[in-house]
């Protein structure tokens, strides 16, 4: 229905974490593209296609033995790099890369593990959003089962404040008692930031728990799907988030994020504890909501949107969703009520 975002083949894309990794194969499906992961006999990290090239069997339904994984029609093994290295029933020597899988480029670090489809030279290494996996904070990660909604609906969503006097009423805003905000939207060429500036910390449990004295705070889209959240207080950061929209399909993504906290006396799990207790809630709100959004937009054949005067991130999120480059300019700061 929607196309995949521009550049998406050619991005570093989290698809599972590593803790998720283990000895068996692992079925991840990338831009419409199945993908099987495992790990080889030195615990490295290693993606292929998820097609057998012998008979197009799928590799995920096999099993790794010596840390190549083995297609369980007629037995194919294929090393981390694609190669086969054996074919039973016969004794002929195998052409390992000419009879290969497809291998696709990975990176694990920071405890997710990266892949593109195709490489980019102008970007051969993996470059991540500022702070994810500094050494100086704590650090964890989050994955979701699959939704069943648009990345860019969900872009729009995070980048988006006003449904949060709804859909988290309570839990990050409250629908009956706004307060005056300052926000001011800066488009990049290759990205947008939206920076709020307010006088007292939002009402919501979630908010005043988490946040503190919270002054302001900072949304950045990085196409094309990722997007880093930053709250802080006068001279400090009090949190930041890390979300990555990995379209499966075109009508479905995979959501990973990162949590990076400032290192203090308290233990990262107990952080770690706090802070999941109100994602989660907030995670199932946004499902349903995004969820209810695109069987709604799939019933009448497509989107028909029509946005107002609280809209002035759309336009420039979806120019650079689709690949364009935008004029750098500031718009604000305008005040709103949130």
């Amino acid at each position: 229905m929607t196309p995949f975002p521009a550049g998406l083949n050619r991005t570093w894309l989290p698809v599972c974490l590593s803790r998720e990794l283990t000895a068996k194969p692992l079925s991840r499906q990338l831009a419409g593209v199945p993908l099987v992961l495992f790990r080889d006999a030195k615990g490295a990290a290693a993606a292929l296609e998820d097609r057998c090239p012998h008979r197009n069997y799928p590799l995920s339904d096999g099993k790794v033995v010596d840390g190549a994984i083995r297609c369980p029609y007629h037995g194919w093994r294929f090393d981390g790099s694609g190669g086969c290295i054996e074919i039973p029933g016969t004794s002929e020597a195998v052409n390992a890369e000419r009879l290969g899988a497809r291998r696709i480029e990975l990176v694990e670090r920071h405890g997710a593990v990266f892949v593109r489809l195709e490489p980019d030279p102008q970007q051969p290494d993996l470059v991540l959003p500022p702070l994810l996996g500094d050494p100086d904070h704590d650090h964890f990660w989050w994955s979701q089962p699959p939704w069943k909604a648009r990345a860019l609906d969900a872009l729009e969503n995070i980048l988006d404040p006003f449904h949060t006097n709804f859909v988290h009423d309570g839990l990050i805003r409250v629908s009956g008692k706004r307060q005056a905000v300052r926000q001011t939207v800066i488009q990049h060429a290759d990205g947008v930031e939206v920076v709020y500036e307010q006088d007292e910390p939002d009402r919501g449990w979630m908010s005043r728990l988490l946040e503190g004295d919270r002054q302001r705070s900072v949304g950045r889209y990085y196409p094309p799907v990722t997007f880093q959240g930053r709250w802080e207080k006068k001279d400090s950061l009090t949190l930041c988030a890390t979300a990555f929209f990995v379209p499966e399909t075109q009508d479905r993504f995979r959501g990973f994020g990162c949590w990076t906290t400032p290192k203090g006396r308290a233990p990262a799990w107990l952080k770690r504890q706090a802070i999941m207790a109100f994602v989660r809630p907030v995670a199932v709100q946004d499902r349903r909501a995004l969820e209810r959004q695109y069987a709604t937009i799939a019933a009448f054949g497509g989107p028909r949107f029509k946005s107002g005067p609280t809209d002035r991130v759309t336009t420039p999120l979806t120019r650079l969703y689709q690949g364009e480059a935008l004029e750098p300019s500031v718009d604000g700061p305008n005040t709103i009520w949130l």
